[in-house]
């Protein structure tokens, strides 16, 4: 994995270096897909993908859209479920727990998978589990085989996102990233706001179990077209994995994101608090051990991207962004259901206008960020996060529903003001071997992050409701997260334009 042109910890661009793992990989024929990944970075003609670079990145689009809108698609059936398996709401808890616990343990360890494995058979290896999964899911007697199938999904799903950025920065030119990022903000965002609805509407007429049926053709699908038209890029390394790394991923992340996740419910107890405990200390113990591996070029998550100053504040801005956003996902349908009195179909489609907003302007500001960089984007999607948040703070149960909608829009705006330039302004900088170890980072930060905010914002509200009232918890909650988002104010206003590294 050569480049003739590396970058600084500050992402500025330095020439004539090569990467450490040039000797170890054979060489080969060159394909199409190498020269769409060599082509300069500026000029004109230079900039213009391959048709095979565009049928991969469509092809991984399709495939994360699909398995990120299961992620979401239980969350409203988790009251049939109950009923029809007989099963508590504890015990029912674990489909989503579980789910992502899963993601929280899998996706530390896709740097290395990414690594050693081809595009084609990464892809293949997330498809084939997800689509396996699936069909599990379809067919399961019983919760039991049901929490399994959810697990062997979340396996697939943990590696989809890391692939599709890693595969963005190897194939697509600098010119054109922030365009093709932003296409990416519809599969991160777009799914999850639809997952609801689309089981509300499902559930309205048909069996649990067809939330699996509707989506297991698109999954096979996107899986037989990836078989048939999907290429390698990249270059394969000749990494090791640590075995003691990945057995400390399970205690480490999985402790927090369950501990986080679970502290903030009701009757919450020791255990979570333990699991946390458990989950800093070995969270510490891994990653003395990568700084360790680092030393012989054997980390199963290399830290070293963390040396580019832009990915830190990058990586910092997504936590922050994440916090609210998943906080805010969880406390609205609370205030729609239980103050509004909304039905759950009803919610969803009041949730769904700011998805899709999010969504769509995505590739706007991807092309608009190409043009004029972070700064002016992230400060003002930052500002525009906490003053929406405020607003939230306000409402109480005669708030119209269409200016909660309007705010949620407004917020979802915010948001995609954020996450394009957030994730290509902290990617761009890194060399093509950090490329796979970035995006796990990132993609790891989101999920410990996303639980964190959901138990802050879950514990501020269960207290603060407890002793007076609905309404009062939901805007003290809803106010913890301005004060979050003033710190993606500060983030925001740190961040600068990247020059990324050669290989293209």
């Amino acid at each position: 994995m050569s480049t003739d042109v590396t970058s600084d910890a500050n992402g500025n661009a330095v020439s004539g270096a090569a990467s450490s793992t040039t000797a170890a990989v054979p060489s080969r024929p060159e394909t199409s897909a190498d020269t769409a990944r060599k082509a300069p970075a500026s000029g004109t003609t230079s900039d213009k993908m391959s048709r095979e670079s565009v049928t991969v990145i469509v092809t991984l689009l399709v495939a994360t859209f699909v398995v990120i809108l299961n992620e979401t698609i239980m969350n409203v059936a988790l009251q049939r479920l109950m009923t029809d398996l007989q099963v508590t709401p504890s015990t029912v808890q674990w489909l989503a727990t579980g789910f992502m616990l899963t993601m929280a343990v899998v996706i530390p360890t896709t740097g290395f998978i990414l690594q050693r494995m081809t595009t084609r058979g990464a892809f293949m290896l997330a498809m084939g589990l997800f689509s396996g999964g699936t069909l599990l899911a379809a067919l399961a007697p019983g919760f039991l085989v049901l929490l399994l199938a959810r697990i062997v999904q979340a396996g697939g799903t943990a590696i989809m996102l890391p692939l599709l950025m890693t595969t963005i920065l190897t194939l697509v030119p600098m010119s054109k990233r922030g365009a093709v990022m932003g296409n990416v903000s519809i599969a991160i965002s777009v799914a999850p706001a639809m997952g609801p609805t689309v089981s509300g509407i499902i559930l309205d007429h048909f069996s649990w179990r067809f939330m699996f049926v509707f989506v297991l053709p698109v999954a096979l699908a996107a899986f037989a077209i990836g078989a048939k038209y999907l290429t390698n890029v990249g270059e394969r390394g000749k990494t090791t994995l640590d075995v003691t790394s990945v057995i400390l991923t399970v205690p480490a992340f999985g402790g927090l994101v369950y501990g986080l996740s679970q502290i903030g419910g009701a009757n919450a107890g020791t255990v979570p608090v333990v699991a946390l405990v458990v989950g800093v200390l070995c969270l510490a113990l891994f990653i003395f051990r990568q700084l360790r591996l680092q030393k012989s070029d054997a980390p199963l998550l290399d830290l070293r991207a963390f040396k580019f100053r832009m990915f830190t504040v990058s990586t910092l801005l997504m936590v922050v962004a994440m916090m609210s956003l998943f906080g805010g996902v969880i406390l609205l349908p609370l205030y729609l259901q239980n103050t509004l009195h909304l039905q759950p179909m009803e919610t969803g489609l009041a949730l769904l206008p700011g998805g899709l907003a999010m969504g769509l302007l995505g590739p706007v500001i991807g092309r608009i960020f190409d043009k004029v960089g972070p700064l002016p984007l992230t400060v003002s999607g930052s500002v525009l996060m906490a003053l929406t948040l405020w607003q939230f703070s306000r409402l109480n149960e005669s708030s119209a529903l269409a200016w909660v909608i309007v705010l949620h829009v407004a917020l979802s705006f915010g948001l995609a003001l954020l996450f394009t330039p957030a994730f290509t302004t902290g990617l761009n900088p890194l060399p093509p071997h950090l490329y796979s170890h970035g995006s796990a980072i990132i993609s790891t930060a989101q999920q410990v992050s996303g639980a964190a905010g959901t138990a802050l914002l879950v514990s501020i509200y269960a207290a603060v409701s407890a002793s007076s009232g609905l309404v009062a918890g939901m805007q003290a909650a809803f106010l913890a997260a301005t004060i979050v988002a003033l710190a993606a104010v500060v983030l925001g206003a740190m961040m600068r334009k990247t020059e990324g590294t050669g290989g293209h």
